[in-house]
């Protein structure tokens, strides 16, 4: 796998398809690509955009009940298209034969020969919420996005938790769990707001945006 953000990246010996027109937009060269709903900001050529079913009854089930995985449009053409999310930073992964899990909502765009599907958390179940993430594999080019600059963690140099909001992908290998840790004040109003997490465990790599997602709006009464 490469990516700018191993320091292992040079886009001239990787083949054409994405691109970044800067950090915070996606420069994808057509004919073909699986991009979330609504991020498409201009293009140049001629284009059709069309939604993306789930791709089968168990990843229809999967999306319906667990809410994971970024609505997707296909856009097939010939020209230029360009992505992007409320001006989130983006990154480029390529993957050789390979996979990543995204969280849902960070996922913007993957070229169409790569296979994906929704999976579970080992040892969380769907009331727990949140914890169903998308997973890309295949050779090809993935986009993903930041709420702010990532950093990236080693998952082999000691048992990493990250907080499931803030996680934006890691590499698939990964043994993947929930870490809980409420103590008995949290039941009388006095916990940490920190009482679950996910763990992982073995070599890879975990990338961890700097927020844990937009704020909550309240109703005004």
């Amino acid at each position: 796998m490469r990516s700018s953000i191993f320091g292992n990246f040079d886009p001239r010996q990787l083949p054409p398809g994405f691109a970044l027109e800067n950090g915070k937009m996606l420069r994808v060269q057509l004919p073909e690509v699986l991009a979330k709903q609504g991020s498409m900001v201009a293009f140049q050529g001629q284009m059709d955009f069309d939604y993306e079913g789930a791709g089968g009854l168990g990843k229809l089930l999967k999306k319906a009940v667990t809410g994971e995985g970024a609505s997707l449009m296909r856009v097939r053409g010939q020209g230029v298209l360009y992505l992007a999310d409320n001006a989130d930073d983006i990154h480029l992964f390529y993957l050789e034969n390979e996979g990543i899990t995204v969280n849902g909502r960070n996922l913007l765009a993957f070229q169409p020969q790569m296979t994906w599907d929704i999976q579970r958390v080992q040892g969380a179940g769907v009331a727990a919420g949140g914890l169903f993430n998308t997973t890309v594999t295949g050779t090809g080019w993935v986009a993903v996005t930041t709420h702010g600059t990532p950093v990236l963690l080693d998952v082999a140099r000691m048992p990493t938790f990250v907080d499931g909001q803030a996680a934006v992908c890691w590499s698939a290998g990964l043994q993947v769990g929930v870490n809980r840790t409420m103590k008995a004040g949290a039941l009388i109003g006095r916990g940490s707001g920190e009482a679950m997490q996910l763990a992982f465990r073995g070599q890879g790599f975990v990338l961890v945006q700097a927020s844990e997602g937009p704020p909550v709006v309240k109703a005004s009464s």
